[in-house]
């Protein structure tokens, strides 16, 4: 009788025990003895909810305390043969996260952090990561690697401020400049997907080559086209929050998920939409079926680079309406390099979330989180270092992706031609 072998990794125990010691130099050689105030309720809110106040240097030494012992049962779990399960590194994140705000707001200048801002702030930056993250997710899973996204991102950004700009109209500028960056995204992906399926041509360099293109031609026509031209095509309409009756009274969740506009709306639904479509569908089961072993997808009569091909361009549509963002949600007008390499944190949440889309957008919300969260301490005058918390986003992305990840297999034929026999 043949026995199972149950394979797990010590990457997660090894990367814990890291932050635990990380965490233990930082709150035990640099305490703050001053209290941390979290601030749930903004002014606008119906449903205030008192601040709470908690003592820096207890709250810091109880977490750190917490910190050891989930280390410590992530490591006997190892030893015993188990995996480390996915909650215990979430309860670990959301301990260190709470320690660490608490020692950073009691060293302040205001001590106080407003969580409504900081969610609703992480919200917002981790909306083109999560529509980046789910074309990631398409696309691998039909077996083509998308290292475009980042162009993906940047052709819709660009695309979506000139149409919308040179329409003008609020309602039908915003339209159909969500439409154009869609469009936009999905002519980088034809480009890839030409390549990378009919001629075989390698998929990273494709992708690579692709984001240098698209940043080089955007980048080109800003300084000529767009700068000259700001108030007729660089000075899109943006999009309005639109509050959804009692969801958005709701302390803390209401402003973070339901006073938002349109397009992170329709990113709620492209989530559930790529979900159900990938598990529950013919369509997502023939998609996984070419990712997984295109040879076997072609005997049952599935045309593996037709499947490819229109599903990488429907990758590259997500990817684009994410960039559209950018211009009319957020910033409201383009800028070059504005994506800032958010398509390759894209890319990375979906490897964190091992290739499903719920568990890449909650990859794509933790990025966006540690993105404002550079921002928050900014604003409350924490005492870390300006230079740490620049690279804080990609500290991570890093940690999360070769510490937290241990031994997954994405689909077996992603980033291998299909050459028919």
């Amino acid at each position: 009788m043949l026995e199972s072998t149950v394979v797990v990794s010590w990457k997660a125990p090894i990367a814990l025990g890291a932050v635990t010691v990380l965490s233990a130099l930082l709150f035990l050689i640099a305490p703050h003895d001053a209290e941390a105030v979290f601030r749930v309720s903004s002014p606008r809110d119906v449903i205030q909810i008192p601040e709470i106040v908690l003592p820096g240097i207890a709250t810091t030494w109880v977490c750190l305390v917490l910190l050891a012992a989930l280390t410590v049962w992530s490591a006997l779990l190892v030893r015993a043969k188990r995996r480390v399960p996915l909650w215990l590194v979430i309860v670990f994140a959301v301990v260190f996260m709470l320690g660490f705000l608490t020692w950073a707001a009691a060293g302040a200048s205001t001590h106080v952090i407003p969580l409504a801002g900081l969610f609703a702030g992480a919200l917002s930056l981790s909306v083109p990561l999560i529509f980046g993250a789910l074309s990631g997710v398409i696309s691998e899973r039909v077996g083509v690697v998308n290292i475009a996204i980042e162009g993906q991102l940047l052709a819709g950004a660009f695309t979506s401020a000139m149409v919308s700009s040179a329409i003008g109209q609020a309602v039908l500028g915003q339209t159909v400049g969500m439409i154009a960056a869609a469009i936009a995204g999905v002519l980088v992906s034809f480009v890839l997907a030409a390549f990378a399926i009919k001629y075989f041509v390698d998929q990273v360099i494709v992708g690579v080559v692709l984001n240098v293109l698209v940043l080089g031609l955007t980048s080109f026509l800003f300084s000529q086209v767009l700068a000259p031209n700001a108030s007729v095509l660089n000075s899109p309409p943006r999009l309005e929050r639109i509050p959804i009756p009692l969801l958005s009274e709701i302390p803390l969740i209401g402003p973070t998920f339901f006073r938002q506009t349109i397009i992170v709306y329709l990113m709620y639904v492209a989530v559930v939409l790529v979900y159900i479509g990938l598990f529950h569908t013919k369509w997502g089961l023939r998609l996984r079926a070419v990712g997984e072993h295109p040879q076997a997808a072609d005997t049952v009569g599935i045309n593996v680079g037709r499947t490819r091909f229109w599903n990488v361009s429907l990758g590259g549509a997500i990817a684009g309406l994410g960039g559209s963002f950018f211009t009319l949600g957020s910033v409201g007008a383009f800028n070059k390099e504005m994506t800032a390499g958010l398509g390759f944190i894209a890319l990375a949440a979906v490897i964190f979330g091992q290739w499903d889309p719920i568990k890449a957008t909650l990859a794509a919300l933790l990025f966006g989180f540690a993105l404002n969260l550079q921002n928050t301490l900014g604003v409350i005058g924490s005492p870390v270092p300006s230079e740490f918390m620049l690279m804080l986003p990609y500290v991570v992305t890093i940690f999360a992706v070769a510490g937290l990840v241990g031994k997954v297999r994405g689909p077996a034929a992603s980033g291998k031609p299909y050459i028919k026999s």
